[in-house]
């Protein structure tokens, strides 16, 4: 299969990974969960972490049945709902915020599918500039997956601890921006630990892929982070910013400002 996501003129994901490459830094990859804690505030949170120094956002859709998510995270999509909020409102917001930072939407395939052809369009025109479906593995769709490919959007795929190295090599092809790679199996969440597998599977990963390599699953403290970042590209932070967007916005920006120092230390 060729690539997906091909294009003359690079991406905002792909040119903000080079600013950073040019600068030695790794990417601070943040995620929310649109409307959570409620509308008004997920605005003002996504305004507040890209001026902490959140390099790349990824919004959340709010769905009945994350799967792939853990308690923190499932009950920021409830919450979300239970306030009225649906993929259009969570483009809206998207919009409302209008940061300087790349925006990837985070989704599962039904709100995708649900919202119509012209979905992945109405996305980039309230600036979104990737996206990232939890339940399409590569090969499961091949034509869903050109449509994701041929949007414009860079169509971030997601890499298992216990992928073989041909199929990475596949998803890595057929994916932009960059490589979400699982540090561990399970459902997203905090952890105390980063896997200790986790140096062989980047090493992996990364002899046949280009992209950059953002590591998610379990990061939620700035020592790991930092640890973290020693391996890959990037680091990905999502439930524990989300338990403390629960708390309090300010708590989540500081939260965010504390992984930006930490990925910055030399």
């Amino acid at each position: 299969m060729t690539s997906l996501h091909e294009s003359v003129t690079p991406s905002a994901i792909t040119t903000r990974f080079a600013h950073l490459a040019a600068q030695h830094r790794k990417a601070l990859v943040c995620y929310v969960t649109a409307g959570h804690p409620e509308p008004a505030s997920s605005v003002t949170l996504i305004r507040g972490i890209a001026n902490a120094g959140a390099d790349i956002i990824e919004i959340g859709v709010p769905f009945s049945d994350p799967l792939a998510d853990g308690p923190v995270i499932q009950r920021s999509s409830q919450i979300a709902i239970d306030h009225g909020v649906t993929l259009e409102s969570s483009l809206a917001i998207i919009a409302d915020a209008a940061v300087d930072v790349p925006i990837v939407l985070f989704s599962y395939l039904n709100p995708l599918m649900a919202g119509g052809p012209d979905v992945l369009a109405r996305a980039r025109a309230a600036g979104v500039h990737g996206v990232l479906v939890t339940d399409l593995p590569v090969g499961a769709d091949p034509e869903r997956e050109a449509w994701f490919g041929a949007s414009g959007l860079d169509f971030v795929r997601l890499v298992a601890p216990t992928t073989p190295a041909a199929r990475m090599a596949e998803i890595s092809r057929t994916g932009g921006g960059f490589v979400y790679l699982i540090s561990r199996l399970g459902v997203t969440g905090e952890r105390d630990t980063l896997a200790a597998d986790l140096p062989s599977t980047v090493a992996r990963l990364r002899a046949v892929t280009t992209l950059p390599i953002c590591i998610g699953f379990g990061i939620s403290t700035p020592a790991q982070a930092h640890a973290a970042a020693q391996l890959g590209d990037g680091v990905i932070v999502g439930s524990a910013l989300v338990r403390a967007a629960e708390r309090s916005i300010d708590e989540a920006i500081a939260l965010v400002a504390s992984l930006r120092a930490a990925l910055d230390q030399s």
